[in-house]
């Protein structure tokens, strides 16, 4: 099995190497996100162990990087930080699991083996109505051939409805999914941001995607006509 391992602290690198390789890895290292960036996109890899605070390129960025080049490689997040939001943020740009430092060998150990028997994930499905795609992994929108910016918001609220394109989806059940079951704020943020995605992608592009039904909720056409 072929390891990468991306980190800049070289007592750190050289003890991931020797005690990786003595359990029977082969492991190539690079000390900052440029290089690592490199090896993950000129080589084939079973994991990368991947440190968020790098020079070069930061470990958000390397992750990001490589899912939206169609990289798959199971990602194991090694940090420093505690903060939750760190781990919300790596997970969500996608990498598959996160440890924070100081580790224990041993739950490292445990961690890698685990994502190799999960293997190479499938590439998510592009979701799409008509010529609107949405690719969930790398939070990409196209209308068409022409790529269109959103917010995180704003792809959350995209996402909910293409994955329910063609039905009609309530209010409440977009607050619950997208704010959260907790959100106490005004129930008319959904209308505003509804129509932030229209005049995003419907209005410049001459569609009617995003339908109101009435006293129900909204729907993502089928067709996108």
């Amino acid at each position: 099995m072929r390891l990468l391992v991306v980190e800049d602290e070289k007592a750190m690198a050289a003890g991931l190497r020797s005690g990786l390789e003595a359990e029977g890895f082969t492991v190539d290292v690079a000390a900052d996100g440029i290089d690592g960036l490199w090896l993950a996109r000129e080589r084939s890899y079973d994991v990368i162990v991947l440190d968020l605070m790098l020079p070069g390129l930061d470990g958000h960025t390397v992750c990001r990087e490589l899912r939206a080049a169609r990289i798959w490689t199971p990602v194991l997040v090694l940090t420093a930080r505690d903060d939750e939001r760190d781990e919300v943020g790596a997970l969500d740009i996608g990498a598959d699991d996160y440890l924070t430092k100081p580790f224990s060998y041993a739950v490292l150990l445990a961690r890698l083996r685990s994502l190799l028997r999960r293997g190479v994930p499938e590439r998510p499905a592009v979701l799409e109505a008509g010529d609107l795609r949405l690719d969930p992994a790398t939070k990409q929108v196209w209308r068409g051939s022409t790529v269109v910016a959103l917010t995180a918001r704003e792809l959350a609220l995209l996402e909910f409805l293409m994955r329910h394109r063609g039905q009609v989806v309530s209010k409440r059940q977009v607050l619950d999914h997208v704010w959260g079951d907790d959100f106490e704020g005004d129930p008319n943020i959904v209308e505003v941001y509804i129509r932030h995605l229209r005049n995003k992608l419907d209005r410049p592009f001459h569609r009617d995607t995003i339908r109101t039904v009435r006293g129900a909720g909204y729907r993502i056409e089928l067709d996108g006509d």
